[in-house]
Parts: C-alpha cells; sequence; structure tokens
C-alpha cells in the first residue's frame, strides 16, 4: 500500500486557532489595493520560486492564472530581470522581495538606500508599506510552507494538510 500522505504536519489553524486572526489580518492590511492584486501574486510567485517551494508556486501560478495573467509574464517570473513582461514598478517590487529573501553580499545591506529609493519612485508611503507588510505575509507563510510541506493546491479552499 502507497503512502499518499503528503504534508509533514496537520493543518496548523487546528493546533493554533489563532493562525486564522493572523492570517486574515496579513490579507486585510495587503488588499487595501495601494498595490495592484497582480504585483503581489507576482512577489510570491516569485518568493515561492526562490526558496524552492511547490505549494507556493502551484498555489500563487494558479492564482495569476485565474486572475487573467498571460503565460508569459507567469512563466518568466524567474528570470524577470530581463523579461520584457514587466513593468518598472513591477521589477522594482521583485527586486525588493528578492533583496529581503537573498543573502547579501559581503559588507552590504540587503536593501540599499539606491533599491529602496528606487521602489518609493513607484510607490507612494501607503503602497510601499503595503509591499513591505506582502513580503512579510509570504515570509510568514514560508516557514509553514517548507516546514509543514502542505499538499500543493490551486486555491486556498482545496484540502491542503494530511
Amino acid at each position: 500500500m502507497t503512502d499518499t500522505k503528503v504534508s509533514r504536519m496537520p493543518d496548523p489553524t487546528a493546533i493554533v486557532p489563532e493562525l486564522n486572526d493572523i492570517s486574515a489580518a496579513l490579507f486585510r492590511a495587503t488588499g487595501n489595493r495601494s498595490v495592484p492584486r497582480t504585483t503581489l501574486g507576482l512577489v510570491h510567485l516569485r518568493a515561492g520560486q526562490i526558496v524552492g517551494n511547490t505549494y507556493l508556486t502551484v498555489l500563487n501560478t494558479a492564482t495569476l492564472r485565474k486572475a487573467g495573467e498571460s503565460e508569459e509574464r507567469i512563466t518568466s517570473v524567474s528570470s524577470w530581470m530581463d523579461s520584457p513582461f514587466f513593468t518598472d514598478a513591477e521589477r522594482a517590487a521583485l527586486a525588493l522581495l528578492e533583496a529581503t529573501l537573498q543573502p547579501a553580499p559581503h559588507g552590504e545591506e540587503r536593501v540599499s538606500d539606491a533599491l529602496y529609493a528606487e521602489v518609493a519612485r513607484h510607490y507612494d508611503e501607503k503602497a510601499l508599506t503595503t509591499l513591505t507588510i506582502a513580503i512579510g505575509q509570504i515570509n510568514f507563510f514560508i516557514a509553514l510552507a517548507v516546514i509543514g510541506k502542505p499538499r500543493p493546491v490551486t486555491s486556498l479552499a482545496d484540502q491542503q494538510w494530511d
């Protein structure tokens, strides 16, 4: 008999129900429309790619497809730096995410003043704060995804945890 269990842990919200409140608060905070939903989806997809997590890449790819994003944009998120399919604002958001998630060169800040200025050129104070929260949001979910290894799903309504 083959073990069909995928996730390493049971549903964390069943164990720590307060997680539902945290998750809902993060989605409310990032859903204020100051940053386009598509941009947030691209950032979350790229985060899943960087950490090499199937759950996050499948979920965020599906979310972008449902939002009507083109296959060219979705598939070129991993190579966004040389892709012609992204706006300057989206590139700034993706650069900010990468600077946050990846180690900085020795002796340098992860988020340089120059990068911060570039992002601030595209996003007002509320949007930049929202984008920062969205990056924190995906980092929060990265821990659950890489440690708990939920079942890859195309919707948050689907069964993720064994």
